[in-house]
């Protein structure tokens, strides 16, 4: 019902006092004001202002009006600055979220230093596997996923738009007193005889199954376990080994070791996932993703 420029004329002339200050003001002529406020005060119901001989001053509906016509001009304002900022990439809401072991220290890393740049951006973080992820970037939900094609291939998603980010290397956790804890190199096939610890993926074929195919066995003993704290506790007591990210290494306990496996397949690619129309901001936290990504010395096994 209220146009902002007319509001904005409302507030004018009542701050000034006068239709002609308020047409100086705005770059109106005066019989423009007297229109505007005249058709202001046919939709408000009644007068606006009481008409003096030099100026005018606002009437009780006028000051009622004029209190709200303050605040939504404050708001679109705000609204605005706020917009300019987000378009900027200097500031506004980020939404962001990765897969578990991307948010070991991959993402966290990355977000730190768009922190630090951008202090005005408002981090939000979800973890989620990386076919949810894809659906939250395609409804809007998130502004930029990392994802991965591990254990099933990467899905795609309309509107969403994935580059490589790096190769993720995956190594064998073993307890420190296991048989092959000192090996430079582990053949899958002597790890034919252990219990497999892994995440709750259900029936369909994973890397592993394949990996342990091509090795000429299959894995007879599995435990599924979803988390990773869960995964390490398991190993690290001698119940089974696992296959581990080499994003996750700085997370792996003291306990065990990770050693790299002889199958050169063995590993996954990382992507980040942006929709085709990104924010600046997260076209920002990409660049650092990649720098994360150069700057990271991962060690094969801890301590």
């Amino acid at each position: 019902m209220w146009e902002n420029e007319s509001l904005r004329l409302l507030v004018t002339v009542a701050g000034t006092g006068s239709f002609t200050q308020a047409a100086d003001r705005l770059n109106y002529t005066q019989s423009a004001v007297s229109r505007r406020i005249a058709a202001l005060e046919h939709r408000a119901g009644g007068p606006l202002f009481v008409r003096l001989p030099r100026g005018v001053r606002l009437t009780p509906a006028g000051r009622l009006l004029h209190r709200y016509a303050v605040d939504v001009l404050d708001r679109l304002a705000r609204a605005e600055r706020d917009l300019g900022v987000l378009h900027a990439g200097h500031g506004g809401p980020l939404h962001t979220g990765a897969f578990a072991t991307a948010n070991i220290a991959l993402l966290p890393t990355a977000l730190r230093a768009l922190k630090d740049a951008r202090p005005g951006i408002e981090v939000a973080a979800v973890e989620s596997p990386t076919g949810t992820l894809m659906r939250q970037l395609a409804d809007g939900t998130l502004d930029l996923a990392v994802v991965s094609d591990y254990p099933y291939g990467l899905p795609s998603a309309d509107g969403i738009t994935t580059t490589v980010l790096c190769e993720d290397e995956l190594l064998i956790a073993l307890p420190r007193r296991h048989r092959l804890a000192g090996a430079e190199a582990v053949d899958l096939y002597e790890l034919r005889d252990e219990t497999w610890i892994q995440s709750a993926y259900g029936d369909r074929p994973t890397m592993l199954a394949d990996a342990c195919a091509r090795a000429g066995f299959t894995p007879e003993r599995i435990m599924r376990i979803a988390g990773w704290a869960g995964k390490f506790g398991y190993a690290a007591a001698g119940l089974g080994v696992a296959l581990v990210p080499s994003l996750a290494a700085r997370a792996v306990p003291g306990q065990l070791v990770l050693r790299p496996l002889t199958d050169p397949t063995l590993r996954r690619t990382v992507h980040v996932a942006l929709p085709d129309a990104p924010l600046p901001a997260a076209l920002a936290l990409r660049e650092f993703l990649h720098s994360a990504v150069a700057e990271h010395e991962e060690p094969r096994s801890p301590g």
